[in-house]
This record gives structure tokens, sequence and C-alpha cells, in this order.
């Protein structure tokens, strides 16, 4: 049987789109190619980004700024030490970039101007960090990455 060229074509189309087709399924069912947006409220989140700005401002007008600290502990977070430490609160969030399961958050609560953030609760690789925080009522933002 001879193939003419034009059943030849027909024949490369449908060979090229099982192709394309094989791939975009394979990434649709695959979980290893699932890949998550930053945070859940990404829109609410951007509705609140001057918020967010004006806090790193206050942050940077400090007189000293926080400031991070690796050891064999774990992350120290030292704050300022002219602030009243009893009128400091707020949350620590630390984001893992490549994997979200391993996100979370700590209330600032501290005895001494130092919070340590554990070596347990750190896996070896990127973190990014952000504190916000509050003094007298008024709100700071630090924003951080290490790679541990």
């Amino acid at each position: 049987m001879k193939i003419n060229w034009g059943t030849g074509i027909v024949i490369a189309f449908v060979l090229f789109i099982s192709f394309i087709m094989y791939f975009v399924i394979n990434m649709n069912i695959n979980k290893k190619y699932d890949h998550d947006l930053v945070a859940e409220d990404y829109y609410e989140q951007e509705l609140d980004y001057q918020n967010a700005i004006n806090k790193e401002e206050n942050a940077k007008n400090l007189f000293k700024n926080l400031s991070l600290e690796q050891t064999e502990k774990g992350v120290i977070i030292h704050f300022p030490e002219a602030l009243e430490l009893s009128e400091i609160s707020g949350k620590v969030f630390l984001y893992r970039p490549s994997n979200k399961q391993f996100d979370f958050e700590i209330l600032i609560s501290l005895s001494d101007y130092h919070l340590l953030i554990p070596d347990k609760r750190l896996l070896d690789g990127r973190w990014n960090i952000k504190i916000d925080w509050n003094h007298k009522g008024q709100d700071y933002l630090y924003k951080s990455q290490i790679n541990y």
C-alpha cells in the first residue's frame, strides 16, 4: 500500500496533536507539576499593600530596626532594646517557597529582646520571613529572606 502526500500530512498532524495533548494532560494530572499561589488570599493582600508599605516605612524610621541571626539553635530575631518589652506584640510568618506544607507562624511573646525560632521547625533551604509587629499602637513590618 502506498501513502500519498496528503495522507502523510494528515498522519503528521495527528501525531503532532497527540504529542502536544500528551504533555497537556500530563501537566494537569501529575502532582509533581502542581504549583500553588504564594497565598490563598492573594487579592485581599493586594488591597492591603499600601498599608504594608506604610508599616515598612515605620520600621525603617526606627532608631534601630529588627535584625536576624542564624545560630545552631535556630534563627534569633533581635528586637530594638529602646522599646518597652511588654508593649511589643505581633506575628512572625515563615514562608517556604518550595512547599507550602512547611509554612508556619509564631505569635510574638517576649520575655527578652530576642525571639528564637527553633532549629527543629526549620528545614534546610530558603525561607521568607515576615514579621508584622506592633508597639504602642504603631505598626511595623520587617521582611527578609534566609537560607538555612
